[in-house]
């Protein structure tokens, strides 16, 4: 039976024995309707929850509600850091010591049961914390935020013409733009868990990007090239990018890196099928990928752009090491034999590195000696050293010349747009430089 199916006949199943809510359909009193204390019977069934949160935390990947100060054997509800946005305030202020009902499969995780929260409209405020009693009705209140953008047409991307240089100086910029999906499933990835951002956030996210003003811009976090493509046109349309790259990557989550170029894009290589070692000898791939496009400016030494996004932290930064540096390492041997064939290769390495500068993946890819690769953010003050505008305030995003591309950088020209989700769309910050590149001339006699 499909989901469409099942939602209608748990409606009309709802008609026939009883009254529904008041609020929306899937807090339908046909589900099963249980207190907090009583979930533990319920594991693997699908359950409206009533109770009073008592504790909240936020750890900055997830918001943890709790219903009993012994939490670490009840019941607990678990909201993912990307439904943050949807919500009027910070869940973790938001909900506590409020009356709630929360609807969705309860599961067993370390022994004791939760719920993880996939949509704001998900849990609701109400004025009693016990379940109701026969035909009870119960009036809830959603504290989403009402801005989530409909389920239009797609716009149709229409290229424009390639952008030609007038003095060789190209701006390239970098940005995780923090779950860029939409509002359709795709049932080959987790999306379902990932509705679309909010009209809000998507603007901003074009408004920063507007600002940055970049020929060439290396985006992490994105779900599909058709959305990015609607993106693209809707909120960029003037802007004159003339190519949309992206090749689906590994993430199950359904986020890939990519690319959006005003410059002709050339050849496109995706190394999502490369197998390497992680740093503690297990056999894997690019968490995500490493996308290699490159850029054919008229008249220009063309130059490639790696685009990068390393294995988050999420589930401890220990843990996660030896996949990121895994990672870099697969990505250092991949430039020593482009640098070992061509010394004077132009390239940049951009993207979400997840780690700090002097982090051991980040120094092993960044290299020692004549192929060291350069970073420029000492033209920054410390106070615009920020990447990361969440949590933890840092710099995990950086882009990274080769040799060659370095002697092209203009100097002072390393930019951080500071901003946040609620600025920016995002949380992370956009990061650009830029480069003067030789002439074509001149460039094929050296």
């Amino acid at each position: 039976m499909t989901r469409n199916a099942i939602g209608l006949f748990v409606i009309m199943f709802g008609l026939l024995t009883g009254p529904t809510f008041a609020a929306d359909d899937q807090f339908d009193a046909s589900l099963p309707q249980v207190s907090w204390s009583d979930t533990a019977d319920h594991y693997g069934t699908r359950c409206v929850v009533y109770g009073t949160v008592v504790g909240s935390k936020d750890i900055g990947s997830r918001c943890f509600l709790n219903f009993a100060r012994d939490f670490r054997t009840t019941f607990t509800a678990v909201i993912p850091q990307n439904l943050y946005g949807q919500f009027e305030s910070k869940p973790e202020k938001l909900f506590l010591n409020k009356h709630v009902r929360i609807v969705g499969e309860i599961v067993k995780f370390k022994g004791k049961p939760e719920i993880v929260i996939n949509s704001a409209s998900e849990i609701q405020i109400i004025d009693s914390p016990d379940p109701p009693k026969g035909g009870e009705e119960v009036k809830g209140k959603t504290v989403a935020k009402p801005d989530r953008p409909k389920e239009n047409t797609p716009a149709v991307f229409v290229p424009a013409q390639p952008k030609t240089l007038s003095n060789g100086v190209v701006k390239i910029a970098t940005f995780n733009v923090l779950n860029l999906f939409d509002n359709f499933d795709d049932p080959y990835t987790d999306s379902e868990y990932y509705p679309g951002k909010r009209a809000s956030e998507v603007a901003n996210l074009a408004k920063t990007i507007r600002q940055a003003d970049a020929d060439v811009v290396a985006l992490q976090e994105v779900e599909n090239r058709g959305g990015l493509e609607d993106f693209v046109s809707t909120h960029l349309g003037d802007m004159g990018y003339c190519d949309v790259v992206l090749i689906e990557g590994n993430n199950r989550r359904g986020i890939d890196v990519a690319l959006i170029s005003r410059l002709p894009v050339g050849e496109v290589t995706s190394h999502r099928h490369v197998d390497f070692r992680s740093a503690d000898g297990k056999d894997m791939r690019f968490q995500r990928d490493l996308l290699q496009v490159s850029i054919e400016p008229d008249g220009y030494k063309p130059f490639d752009v790696f685009v990068v996004h390393l294995k988050s932290k999420h589930g401890g930064a220990d843990a996660s090491r030896p996949i990121r540096l895994g990672e870099t390492l697969a990505i250092r041997r991949k430039l020593d034999r482009i640098l070992a064939n061509d010394p004077k290769a132009s390239f940049v390495i951009c993207g979400d590195f997840n780690d700090t500068f002097d982090s051991e993946p980040v120094e092993r890819l960044v290299g020692s000696g004549a192929t060291k690769l350069s970073a420029f953010f000492d033209d920054l003050p410390d106070d615009k050293r920020i990447t990361y505008n969440r949590s933890y305030l840092s710099m995990i995003d950086f882009i990274l010349a080769s040799p060659e591309m370095a002697t092209n950088y203009v100097p002072k020209s390393y930019d951080v747009i500071l901003g946040t989700v609620e600025t920016s769309g995002s949380d992370h910050n956009l990061v650009s430089a830029q480069f003067k590149l030789a002439p074509q001339a001149a460039a094929s006699q050296n």
